[in-house]
C-alpha cells in the first residue's frame, strides 16, 4: 500500500442559495429539523477540516468544488458536490460516490478531494434519493436508485469532462451497496469499491433466521431522522414492528448484489471490498462468500473494526489504509497505472486483535492453513471445575444429552452494535466474558486445552451440536472465545440460530459457521465454546420457563471446526 498522502486542495466554495425548487426540504419533513441540521453542520466543519491542508507549492493540479443539482431519470432533484481537477487536461476518469445510509453528500468530499486534486479525477457525491437534501423517498437500494446512479453517470457525461470510457463508482455502506448493485445493471462501470457495504441483504439483517434487532432498529431509526422514507420502506417497518420479517424478505433477493454475480461477471467490472470483522450492521461472512463468487478481477480487505468505522476518517480527507488502497485500486483499474495492485495477492486481512500486520494471500481459502476439530463432551453445571468441564476433546463423545433453561440471558454476549467493534478498533478492547459467571443452568460451556505457544485463528469457524427444542419457535447463540487462565475470555467469533416451526421434543442438527476472523490466540490461552439462548444483539424466540436440550447422537457428534494460519 502507498504511503498516505497529503490532502491540498482550495477552500470549497460555500453551498449557494437554493435554486428553485431544489432547496433543502422543510416542510415536507414528518420529524423535527434541528437534529439533522446540527448534525450537517458539525459533519461538515469535520470534513472540511480534513480537505483544507495547505497546497505544496509544486501541485500542479487544482480542484473546484460545486453545489450541484441533478435531475435524475424520473424528475426527482439530487444534490451533489460536484468536485473537478484544475490545470490538467481532460478528459478525467469519472468516480460517482452515492452517500451512506442517513447522511449527505458532504460525507465523501475530503476523499473526493484528495481524488481529484492529486489524480485528476472528476468526481460526483452525491446524496442518495430521500435524504437529506435530495428529493424522493428512500428507496433500500431498489431500482430507481441505482437509475439514480446511472442518471448521475449521465449527467457528469453531460455537464462535466468526464472520460465515457473511464467511470468508476465508490461508496461506504449504503453507497457500497448502490455502488455494486449499479455495476451489475451498467456495463459502462469500470471498476468499484464497496466499503462496509453488503452482497446479501436477506444474510445480513437476517442470519439463520434470526432478526438482528439492532440493525434493523438503527438503519429505521436513522432513515425516519435523516430522510423521508418511501412507501416500500414505511411498508417494512411498519410490518417489521408488528413482528413480520417477510416483507423486507422478500425484497431483499433485487438488492443484493449476490444474485446478480453474473452480471457483474459478465461486465468485467473490477471490484474492491473493504469490510470489518466486527460489523454489526452487515456481518463479515456474506462478504467473504460473495468474494469468492466474483471471477473479475477482485480485491478483499478486512481489518478490525465495526460498520464503516474502518473508512469514515478517510472520507474525510484523513490518511487511511483503505481509502489509499481505493486510491490505486481506481489508478490501476481507470488510469492503467502499475502499481501495488498488481504485486500483492488480491486478498488482505489483518488479524482482529493486537494491532498486527496485514498479510497478503491469493484467495480467502487461502488464509486458512489448516484446521483442527474438537469434539464436545458433556457440559457440567460445576462453575468452579470451568477449566476441565465440558471438555472439548480429539474423539468423538456421543450418547450424552444437556439440557438448560431458555429466556434468561447470561453473561455471554456478541456485543453492542457501531460500539463493540470500534472499541476493537481503536483500543484492542474485546468483547468480553468471565468464563466462571457463565450461568451453567442456562448455557452448555466446553474448554479446550491451554495452548502454550499459542496460535492465530484464521477464517471461518463451524459448529455441529444437535438441539432439542420444547418449542416450534426457537433461538441459540454459539460463541468462540479465548481464555486465559483466569477465565477472561475475549469472543473471537460468534453466530445467532433459530428454529422455525420446528417440532417441539424432535431433534434438529444445527450446522452452521461462525463469522470468519483471524484472531491472535496468546500462549497459555485455551478456545472454548458457549451455546445459550438469549444475546441483546438479536430478537429472541425463546421464552422463560421453556428448556432446550443440546445432544451429541453417533450419526452427528457435537462439535467445533477451528481454522488456522
Amino acid at each position: 500500500m502507498r504511503p498516505a498522502r497529503t490532502p491540498s486542495l482550495p477552500a470549497p466554495s460555500a453551498d449557494g442559495p437554493p435554486r428553485s425548487g431544489s432547496g433543502l426540504r422543510s416542510a415536507a419533513r414528518p420529524l423535527p429539523r434541528l437534529l439533522p441540521r446540527l448534525l450537517s453542520c458539525a459533519l461538515a466543519a469535520v470534513l472540511a477540516a480534513g480537505a483544507l491542508s495547505p497546497a505544496p507549492a509544486s501541485a500542479a493540479v487544482g480542484a473546484t468544488v460545486s453545489y450541484e443539482t441533478v435531475v435524475s431519470h424520473d424528475g426527482t432533484e439530487l444534490k451533489a458536490k460536484v468536485i473537478t481537477p484544475t490545470g490538467v487536461e481532460g478528459p478525467h476518469p469519472l468516480l460517482v460516490m452515492p452517500s451512506a445510509w442517513g447522511t449527505p453528500h458532504l460525507l465523501y468530499v475530503g476523499a473526493a478531494a484528495r481524488l481529484a486534486h492529486e489524480s485528476g479525477y472528476q468526481v460526483v457525491a452525491y446524496t442518495s434519493r430521500g435524504f437529506w437534501d435530495s428529493g424522493g423517498g428512500i428507496g433500500v437500494a431498489g431500482p430507481e436508485d441505482r437509475a439514480d446512479a446511472s442518471a448521475v453517470i449521465d449527467w457528469a457525461l453531460e455537464n462535466t469532462d468526464a472520460d465515457p470510457d473511464r467511470i468508476g463508482m465508490a461508496g461506504i455502506s449504503y453507497g457500497g451497496g448502490i455502488s455494486l448493485l449499479t455495476a451489475a445493471e451498467d456495463e459502462r462501470i469500470r471498476a468499484v469499491a464497496s466499503l462496509s457495504g453488503w452482497a446479501d441483504l436477506a444474510a445480513s439483517l437476517y442470519p439463520n433466521e434470526t432478526v438482528d434487532a439492532q440493525s434493523a432498529e438503527l438503519l429505521l431509526l436513522a432513515g425516519e431522522l435523516t430522510g423521508t422514507p418511501g412507501e416500500e420502506l414505511s411498508e417494512i417497518g411498519a410490518e417489521y414492528r408488528r413482528g413480520n420479517i417477510q416483507p423486507a424478505l422478500d425484497v431483499a433477493p433485487d438488492r443484493s448484489a449476490a444474485t446478480r454475480v453474473d452480471a457483474i461477471n459478465a461486465n468485467g467490472t473490477a471490484v474492491m471490498m473493504a469490510h470489518a470483522w466486527n460489523d454489526g450492521v452487515f456481518p463479515v461472512g456474506h462478504i467473504t462468500d460473495f468474494y469468492e463468487e466474483l471471477e473479475v478481477p477482485k480485491r478483499l480487505m478486512l481489518a478490525p473494526g465495526d460498520h464503516a468505522t474502518q473508512e469514515l476518517f478517510g472520507a474525510a480527507g484523513l490518511p487511511d489504509e483503505v481509502w489509499e488502497a481505493l486510491g490505486d485500486w481506481f489508478d490501476h483499474h481507470l488510469r492503467g497505472r502499475a502499481n501495488e495492485v498488481d504485486a500483492e495477492g488480491p486478498v488482505h486481512v489483518r488479524p482482529n486483535n493486537g494491532r498486527g500486520a496485514w498479510t497478503s494471500h491469493a484467495d480467502w481459502p487461502s488464509v486458512t492453513g489448516g484446521t483442527e476439530r474438537y469434539y464436545l463432551a458433556e457440559p457440567s453445571t460445576d462453575w468452579l471445575r470451568w477449566q476441565s468441564s465440558g471438555a472439548m476433546e480429539s474423539e468423538p463423545a456421543t450418547g450424552w444429552s444437556y439440557r438448560f433453561r431458555t429466556g434468561i440471558g447470561t453473561t455471554a454476549e456478541s456485543g453492542t452494535v457501531m460500539v463493540s467493534g470500534a472499541l476493537q478498533q481503536f483500543f484492542d478492547v474485546p468483547t468480553g466474558v468471565l468464563l466462571p459467571t457463565v450461568d451453567r443452568y442456562r448455557a452448555a460451556v466446553w474448554t479446550g486445552p491451554a495452548r502454550p505457544e499459542g496460535v492465530r485463528v484464521a477464517g471461518t469457524p463451524e459448529v455441529t451440536f444437535t438441539v432439542t427444542p420444547t418449542a416450534p419457535d426457537q433461538s441459540v447463540y454459539v460463541y468462540l472465545y479465548a481464555v486465559d487462565g483466569r477465565g477472561t475470555g475475549s469472543l473471537l467469533s460468534h453466530a445467532p440460530y433459530t428454529l422455525r416451526g420446528a417440532e417441539p421434543g424432535e431433534p434438529v442438527t444445527v450446522d452452521t459457521e461462525l463469522a470468519p476472523v483471524v484472531w491472535d490466540v496468546p500462549a497459555g490461552h485455551r478456545l472454548a465454546v458457549v451455546v445459550d439462548s438469549m444475546d441483546a444483539r438479536y430478537q429472541d424466540e425463546s421464552d422463560i420457563g421453556d428448556r432446550v436440550s443440546v445432544t451429541s447422537p453417533e450419526d452427528a457428534p457435537a462439535q467445533v471446526t477451528v481454522p488456522l494460519a
